[in-house]
């Protein structure tokens, strides 16, 4: 990886081919960025936990979160949710509150429509609702701007073919990095839980990271295809293998997006991968070491995520100068990774820059 690129200024593999794109805009109105989840299946009936299909415009999902405890007058700790979802946008999820052996107030729906939160549907359930249970999201996004050309469709075209980098979106750092800056010294100093209470620096750095690997694999051009000693992610799931030996079934796998090669979230533990793949990590040690190091001290568990996503259910339409967008990404994935390899934008480049909101995945 080049060391003069600026901080977040990560590589779009979409340029080797087109070059780099025009410029556009994506989120002129919270209704230009539209994130439904793909919950996976439906609440049983029954049950102390009621659930809520919420739709909210304006609010992060932790603002709904206290909007719904304050109405149903419990601890924030007992109201549940599956992904952190955006603030600028139009944004469909579920959310759960423990209420056992009591109903819910007769005015709840009444009270959340005045906050910001329309409740679309209610059931009740088992269980609390748990963080990452959802399948995958889905995105309606509208661009418009010099970007929507013919250019636009073939990028389109060659995404949809071999799958998106994997990245983290600058918003997980914070306005001008903010959040990796802070990071980075309370890493230093040593982690605490009360200067981080919600884990959100430990996630900035470990974010950071996974994208400077990334970053390396698409300089050279490795970030779509299996290298012996990788750890294999079977996509759509939470499956992975270590490649051990490199054969052609592997590689075709992995050429039709069934399989991706996968980086390391940094942490404590063995990271499994083996061989010509430990090259990245241990370049990662040597570079970020501040940042490596403190997390592992921080106790933080190694991990792994897909070097690459699939679009799920992709669609373009192009009308004239607009450009409507229609995908699924699986949890985790960021829209803002999509739109980067399509239209040049501030909010999408390096956050050395200020940056504004973006999608923030669940």
């Amino acid at each position: 990886m080049s060391e003069t690129r600026r901080q977040g200024d990560w590589p779009r593999t979409t340029d080797a081919e087109f070059g780099p794109p025009q410029a556009g805009d994506y989120r002129a109105a919270p209704e230009d960025f539209v994130v439904e989840e793909v919950l996976g299946f439906a609440p049983e009936g029954h049950g102390e936990h009621l659930w809520l299909w919420i739709e909210k415009r304006g609010l992060t999902t932790l603002d709904a979160v206290r909007h719904l405890a304050r109405a149903c007058q419990v601890s924030p700790r007992a109201v549940g949710y599956s992904g952190m979802k955006d603030r600028i946008a139009v944004t469909r999820q579920w959310l759960s509150v423990q209420l056992p052996g009591q109903p819910a107030p007769d005015d709840l729906v009444v009270r959340l429509a005045a906050c910001g939160v329309r409740v679309l549907e209610q059931a009740r359930h088992p269980r609390k609702l748990k963080r990452g249970v959802h399948r995958a999201n889905r995105f309606t996004l509208r661009i418009t701007g010099a970007a929507v050309n013919a250019q636009l469709e073939a990028r389109w075209a060659w995404l949809c073919h071999h799958g998106v980098p994997n990245l983290f979106g600058p918003q997980r750092f914070g306005p001008e990095g903010r959040n990796l800056a802070r990071a980075r010294a309370l890493l230093a100093r040593g982690w605490r839980k009360r200067d981080d209470k919600e884990g959100m620096l430990l996630s900035a750095a470990r974010s950071y990271l996974f994208n400077e690997q990334l970053a390396m694999r698409l300089d050279d051009g490795s970030w779509q295809r299996l290298l012996t000693g990788d750890v294999a992610i079977l996509d759509g799931s939470a499956s992975q293998f270590v490649v051990e030996a490199l054969d052609g079934e592997l590689a075709e796998r992995a050429e039709r997006l069934d399989l991706h090669p996968s980086g390391v979230l940094w942490g404590v533990g063995n990271s499994l991968a083996e061989g010509e793949a430990v090259r990245y990590e241990q370049a990662l040690s040597e570079r970020h070491a501040t940042l490596c190091q403190g997390l592992e001290r921080a106790g933080v568990r190694v991990a792994r995520r897909a070097l690459r996503m699939r679009l799920d259910q992709p669609r373009l339409e192009v009308s004239a100068d607009v450009a409507r967008l229609d995908f699924h990404l699986p949890r985790g994935g960021f829209a803002t990774a999509v739109l980067r390899e399509l239209l040049d934008h501030p909010t999408l480049t390096s956050f050395a820059e200020r940056t504004a909101p973006g999608h923030e995945p669940g």
